[in-house]
C-alpha cells in the first residue's frame, strides 16, 4: 500500500510471458514468507521474531528482502497490530497476545524482480469488531479483483472497491471507511510502479485492461 502519487500520464509495460513467469517467481517466494509468519505467529512472538522468520524465507529462496534498507526501513516486513493502520517497524518489545489483528507486508526480490504482498489475520479468535472489519476488508478487495477484467479500466477497480466497502457497511450493520491517500501499485524491476490504484474514485478512467 502506498500514498498518492504525483498526478502525470504514465506508460505501464507490457510484460512477455518469461517476465511474468519471473514475477510470479517472486511472489510465490514473498507468499512462503508470509505463510511462515502467519504459522510461526502466536501468543508471546514479537514482531522481530516474526520479520526474522521472514527474512530467512527469502534469503533461503535465494531472494533479498525489498523492503530492507528502502528509504531507510529499517527491516523485511511491516507488521501492523491492532490500530496501526500501515508500515508498522517489528519491534522485540512488541509481542503478540491473544486477540491481536495483525496485518504483514513482505516484499522480495528474485532474479532482480520484485514480489509484494501482505496478508490480515487474527492471533487466535478476534472480538466481533475485529473479525467483521477484516472480513469486510476481504470483501473489498475481492470486489475490486472481481472488476479486474478486459475492457474494464482502471478505476473501474477503484469504484468496485469502494462500493465493496459501501456494500460492506450495510451487511454489517457498521460504517467502515477507507483510508484515504493510499491504494495499490504496479510492480516489476522496482517495487513501486506505476498505474497507481486507489482505493476509492469515479469509474470510467485510466488505462483500459
Amino acid at each position: 500500500m502506498i500514498g498518492l502519487p504525483r498526478r502525470g500520464r504514465k506508460v505501464v509495460p507490457q510484460r512477455t510471458p518469461g517476465e511474468l513467469d519471473a514475477m510470479a517467481a517472486a511472489g510465490s517466494l514473498v507468499a512462503s514468507a508470509l505463510k511462515a509468519v502467519r504459522e510461526a505467529a502466536a501468543p508471546g512472538m514479537s514482531t522481530l521474531e516474526l520479520d526474522q522468520i521472514a527474512e530467512s524465507v527469502i534469503r533461503d529462496g535465494g531472494g533479498i528482502p525489498s523492503f530492507l534498507g528502502y528509504h531507510g526501513f529499517p527491516a523485511t516486513i511491516c507488521a501492523s497490530v491492532n490500530d496501526r493502520v500501515v508500515h508498522g517497524i517489528p519491534t522485540a518489545d512488541e509481542v503478540l497476545v491473544s486477540g491481536d489483528l495483525v496485518s504483514i507486508d513482505c516484499g522480495a526480490i528474485l532474479d532482480n524482480w520484485h514480489g509484494d504482498s501482505a496478508v490480515t489475520f487474527g492471533v487466535g479468535p478476534l472480538i466481533d469488531a475485529d473479525q467483521k472489519l477484516s472480513d469486510a476488508t476481504r470483501e473489498s478487495m475481492e470486489a475490486g479483483i472481481a472488476a479486474m477484467v478486459p475492457g474494464n479500466r482502471l478505476t473501474d477497480v477503484s469504484h468496485a472497491i469502494e462500493r465493496g466497502t459501501h456494500a460492506a457497511s450495510a451487511r454489517y450493520d457498521r460504517k467502515f471507511g477507507i483510508v484515504a491517500g493510499y491504494g495499490g501499485h504496479g510492480i516489476g524491476q522496482e517495487m513501486h510502479m506505476d498505474p497507481f490504484l486507489p482505493n476509492e474514485g469515479s469509474p470510467g478512467r485510466g488505462p483500459f485492461l
